[in-house]
């Protein structure tokens, strides 16, 4: 693989979201890599337990905010990463409307920020863009199959938008904006609560608990390791030219939902079994990267097979727990490791 274009200049970047699951991994990453680095964060969904051992950089400042709100950073900008949307269906559904504004409001503001600073501006999208897709593996140049009334638009129609804002800031000259498009993403840092189908699966077995299983469990997705996924946003802002088109980021390894419930079965000593619910509206039924793009143009593509990553999720996920209930014997604990039910996605 190439080496990430322009890498360890020192630039000062922003990083929208960097509380989160992705945005704090991205974090650490742009300071090993000698940047200064403002995160800017509201903690609706991030955390600072996720910046531990961040907060003590010289290079490191940590603003919260909304980026619903309008943002004022006084010191020169090179980079911002937009990463400031909660991503996982219990949350995103937990708001609607704010999950939309800040797709859109906070897009926007992001934008303006980057005009002013003369700043390269990198949209994280989601192939949830695609919908419940028609065509399969999801081409960059596929318009996507989405119920713009249903319970994810929230989420899927504010992206699509957040897109929109970008290309069109991108056309008329003001930013120079990019966008990759997130398949499913795992790793340490994910919330025990968020919903999403491999921290539900390592926490319901962790917990001696039966795996929740939505549908037949034979719809499919793509998992793509945290440390991959942020490789390829750095790539992507570092590229010289802007590619003008959105670029897809994620595994194109294909699971079912069954084959990774066993999986994550057989990798944890556990009394779980797999248990079966009904099948939440507009969830997708194949999910599938293709990355010719993200190859030719970035020299990217995964390293972490699904199984190492795996096994790299559940030693954190155990670890943390361990902690949590260790915290709730002594009256300590703040979270909540329950379980949302609400979607495999993301």
């Amino acid at each position: 693989m190439a080496k990430r274009n322009g890498a360890g200049r020192g630039k000062v970047i922003l990083v929208a979201g960097g509380a989160g699951f992705v945005g704090s991994h991205l974090c650490s990453a742009l300071l090993r890599d000698g940047n200064r680095v403002i995160c800017l964060d509201n903690y609706l969904t991030g955390s600072p337990a996720n910046l531990s051992g961040l907060e003590t950089n010289p290079l490191f400042t940590m603003v919260e905010q909304d980026v619903c709100d309008e943002i004022e950073i006084d010191e020169p900008l090179d980079h911002i990463y937009n990463l400031a949307c909660p991503a996982s269906p219990s949350s995103y559904q937990a708001d609607p409307i704010h999950t939309m504004m800040t797709s859109v409001t906070g897009t926007g503001n992001l934008l303006k920020l980057a005009a002013r600073h003369r700043a390269t501006f990198l949209q994280a999208s989601t192939s949830e863009i695609y919908g419940d897709p028609k065509e399969h593996p999801q081409q960059e140049d596929y318009w996507g199959h989405v119920n713009c009334t249903g319970p994810r638009a929230c989420y899927d129609e504010g992206k699509r938008a957040a897109e929109a804002l970008c290309f069109d800031s991108l056309r008329a000259g003001t930013v120079d904006a990019r966008v990759a498009r997130i398949f499913n993403t795992y790793g340490p840092h994910m919330r025990f609560n968020d919903g999403r189908i491999v921290s539900n699966f390592i926490v319901q077995a962790l917990n001696n608990e039966p795996l929740t299983v939505y549908g037949s469990g034979e719809q499919t997705r793509s998992f793509c390791y945290v440390s991959d996924l942020v490789d390829g946003l750095i790539r992507l802002m570092n590229r010289r030219q802007n590619p003008g088109v959105p670029v897809n980021l994620g595994n194109p390894g294909e699971f079912t939902v069954i084959e990774l419930a066993e999986l994550v079965l057989s990798r944890v000593r556990t009394a779980s079994v797999i248990v079966h619910e009904p099948l939440p509206p507009d969830d997708p039924q194949r999910r599938r990267p293709d990355i010719t793009r993200a190859r030719a143009l970035l020299g990217w593509e995964p390293q972490v097979p699904l199984q190492e990553g795996l096994l790299r999720t559940i030693a954190w996920f155990r670890q943390n727990l361990a902690v949590e209930r260790a915290a709730r014997r002594s009256g300590r604990s703040r979270r909540q490791p329950q379980l949302a039910t609400l979607s495999q996605d993301l």
